[in-house]
């Protein structure tokens, strides 16, 4: 099964789109690193880890390469670099709803995936329909997460 490593914008896409518990019915494993857990997703999120999420550890080499791109890229948090890191250790896509985390991983050779291919990827394996998944995107607008509103209009025509 294939491994994706995520940030933590993509659960909370997910939680506030009630979609978490259908995310983890996709044919993928969804992996975090443990540090990322820990600190941001642990207290809101425990759901996750009954879910099937996998926590991964940052190995040294990892460590070396987030301390490496730590000025590198100055808009992208601790946490995520971290993501970036273990998707590049994994050697798997990396899922973000983050702009400069997504340019980021595309300079560092890391295939990335965000809220809008998960969504889709939902509708491919017909786990949601077209109008679950319209209802997901009206719920994540109407918290106020950060999507590209006007090419998921055109995709769900």
């Amino acid at each position: 099964m294939q491994l994706l490593i995520s940030d933590s914008n993509i659960f909370i896409d997910m939680e506030v789109s009630n979609l978490t518990q259908k995310m983890f019915e996709l044919p993928y494993q969804f992996g975090v690193p443990d540090i990322l857990y820990e600190e941001e997703l642990s207290k809101k999120h425990k759901n996750l880890l009954d879910y099937g999420l996998e926590m991964k550890k940052i190995s040294s080499q990892s460590i070396i390469f987030v301390d490496t791109i730590l000025s590198k890229y100055q808009k992208i948090g601790f946490y995520d670099k971290l993501a970036l890191a273990t998707a590049k250790q994994e050697s798997c896509p990396l899922l973000t709803g983050d702009g400069a985390l997504r340019k980021a991983g595309e300079k560092e050779a890391v295939v990335v995936f965000g809220t809008v291919w998960l969504v889709e990827e939902l509708m491919n394996h017909s786990i949601i329909t077209v109008d679950e998944a319209r209802e997901a995107y009206k719920l994540m607008k109407n918290n106020g997460r950060w999507l590209p509103w006007e090419m998921i209009e055109k995709r769900l025509g």
